[in-house]
């Protein structure tokens, strides 16, 4: 593990979490974890913010609304993604979702370290499904508080495999689980060829948002066999019902568009997942869940469209104040703290 060092972010700090071998044959994995400004040892909230797949974290204006309201910001590049790629290894593969577990612990430790703030805990996509699986696991083993975890935001978590329903049925996911052990690294779904969700984001194309389109490229990375399979165990395990312990906030889109070339036509809506898939299986989240429809938002809802994107800080200020702003770490492994919180 190193020291605090420049991030390519101004004003932003990042520590370097060293992880050892690929169990995937890749070289040495690392995680990245990155802090807004300097470490404030008097904070009494924080967070940790996870990404999607073809994803990273450059998000400052989300960042800068937590800070705004008194919370120390941190933001995880899970390994092999953004800032923890490595060369020679394949932009975000993993066979397994729970080998995320130990640089998420081992971000939460480096938290704990810095204050006794309670941390809430983000995840968007594909990472609202790995933070899922990890927080019922971490209550599981009595850490939820321990931790200090006090909530979870899910930003469009992906929670179950879109398109048509015999890409969910059993002998398709034979074949997928088949072709993960004997083919791990055959793509599945190639990048798209142009235009596309992530035309809407950057500011070089139809967006606001700058970023490294090395990181997270307009067009995505591949899908392969080993990662999709991942996934799939991982919507079994969430279908079958998690607890992760704390009030949970989901937050998305009020509808789907389907992914076109032009931008203009999948500014409001999301055009990566299944908004009906989401309202279907939020309850399996856990007991205390609040799920929002934002009208007009994307498939990340804090880079939406300027009144789309108001709405979702405005319906994330109000949870907060409901559920994780009086200081208090409130969680299943807790018998301390009354239950609170909406679920709808």
């Amino acid at each position: 593990m190193t020291e605090w060092e420049p991030d390519v972010l101004a004003g932003y700090r990042q520590q370097t979490v060293e992880l050892g071998p690929d169990p995937d044959g890749e070289g040495q994995l690392v995680a990245t974890l990155v802090r807004r400004g300097e470490a404030d040892p008097s904070a009494t909230h924080a967070v940790l913010a996870v990404h999607g797949f073809t994803d990273y974290f450059f998000h400052t204006e989300l960042a800068d609304h937590f800070a705004s309201r008194g919370y120390a910001f941190y933001a995880l590049d899970l390994h092999k993604c953004g800032r923890s790629w490595r060369e020679g290894q394949t932009p975000h593969f993993t066979t397994d979702l729970a080998r995320y577990d130990r640089e998420l612990i081992r971000a939460l430790d480096l938290i704990n370290a810095e204050s006794s703030a309670d941390v809430l805990v983000y995840g968007h996509s594909a990472g609202g499904l790995i933070v899922s699986l990890w927080l019922d696991r971490l209550r599981g083993l009595g850490l939820t508080g321990r931790k200090r975890v006090s909530g979870l935001l899910l930003n469009s978590p992906w929670l179950d495999l879109q398109g048509p329903a015999f890409l969910r049925a059993a002998p398709t996911g034979a074949a997928i689980a088949a072709l993960s052990r004997m083919r791990k690294l055959t793509v599945v779904r190639p990048p798209v060829a142009e235009g596309g969700y992530g035309s809407t984001l950057h500011r070089d194309y139809a967006g606001e948002f700058d970023y490294d389109l090395r990181w997270k490229p307009i067009g995505g990375f591949p899908v392969t066999f080993g990662w999709i399979h991942a996934i799939r165990r991982g919507h079994a395990k969430l279908h079958r019902g998690l607890d992760v312990g704390v009030p949970n906030l989901i937050l998305r889109s009020d509808r789907s568009v389907r992914e076109v070339a032009d931008p203009d036509i999948i500014q409001r809506g999301d055009a990566v997942l299944d908004v009906n898939q989401i309202a279907r299986w939020a309850g399996c989240i856990g007991n205390r869940t609040t799920v929002v429809p934002v009208t007009d938002a994307k498939h990340d809802v804090f880079l939406s469209v300027p009144e789309a994107r108001q709405a979702a800080y405005a319906e994330l200020d109000r949870w907060l104040d409901s559920n994780v702003a009086n200081g208090s770490v409130e969680t299943a492994d807790s018998t301390t703290q009354p239950e609170r919180g909406a679920a709808r």
